[in-house]
């Protein structure tokens, strides 16, 4: 299993040279399965840059998994040059929640007056499948879902193949719980001995004190979490807009500290967008 970041920033995409070591794109997430198989996890704008690799390769053929429908996860799916290619096969697997279907949950970034061009102009042929609590298999990858703790609802992923296990749990707030949000004993049992654990560390102690109930984790709950589960590696996610290379270079170190005292194992690193991690 291979994992390519293209997108790790939260809410809104940002540019400037103190973004450069990890990048202004939304998230965005690439798996490869063992057969390369592609497995796209959510269409922040990072799904841009993506969707012109996947031409230069001459693949037209994916999945795409929604964690839930906020707009810094859907605002790339309009600029994914494949949909516009008649060759292109998609499966799109989400939980539509309080939408009507998962096909309205993705043809809303396309609707006027909010872009010229209209979802039924799109090429590709699209295939939808609604997934909220039951588990799913892309061929050798089994895929099973969780609800997230965050406003409007959301869905956490873990991807199985060949007992190598990665959990992504983005938008999820680990200190509050929201309706339809589970306990902090629940993500515990699910991300436990994770090869790999991507979690929403968007703020400091300090910002949750005036962001708490927005749907966002502190960094240290997190890091806690990842712990506690006894994951392999752990990566930092959903980085504030805000958040500067230099700033997440020390929350990184002091979560370095943190487990150095603990005298644990586990490697931690923020994601960037140009970043690959193989199981």
């Amino acid at each position: 299993m291979i994992i390519r970041c293209w997108g790790a920033r939260g809410s809104i995409p940002v540019s400037g040279k103190e973004y450069l070591m990890y990048g202004g794109d939304t998230t965005c997430i690439e798996i490869r399965t063992k057969d390369d198989n592609i497995i796209i996890i959510d269409a922040g704008s990072g799904i841009r840059r993506l969707g012109n690799r996947l031409l230069n390769e001459n693949r037209h053929k994916y999945t795409i998994i929604f964690t839930h429908s906020h707009w810094d996860h859907l605002m790339g799916f309009p600029f994914f040059e494949p949909i516009y290619i008649k060759k292109t096969y998609i499966d799109i697997f989400a939980c539509p929640f309080v939408q009507k279907s998962v096909k309205n949950m993705v043809s809303q970034t396309m609707t006027p007056p909010n872009f010229p061009v209209g979802f039924e102009d799109i090429k590709a042929e699209i295939s939808y499948h609604g997934t909220c609590e039951d588990h799913f298999s892309i061929n050798s990858m089994i895929v099973t879902p969780i609800l997230l703790s965050h406003p409007n609802h959301g869905i956490g992923y873990k991807f199985v193949e060949d007992n190598k296990c990665f959990v992504f749990l983005t938008d999820n707030e680990l200190s509050f719980q929201h309706p339809g949000g589970l306990d902090y004993q629940d993500y515990l049992d699910f991300s436990s001995n994770a090869d790999l654990l991507i979690h929403d560390s968007e703020f400091t102690e300090e910002e949750y004190k005036r962001t708490k109930g927005w749907g966002h984790s502190v960094y240290k709950d997190a890091l806690k979490l990842a712990l506690e589960a006894g994951v392999k590696k752990f990566g930092l996610s959903h980085h504030n807009q805000e958040r500067t290379d230099t700033e997440l270079e020390e929350i990184v170190q002091d979560c370095q500290h943190i487990i150095k005292r603990k005298k644990a194992s586990l490697e931690c690193f923020a994601l960037s967008q140009e970043m690959e991690i193989s199981l």
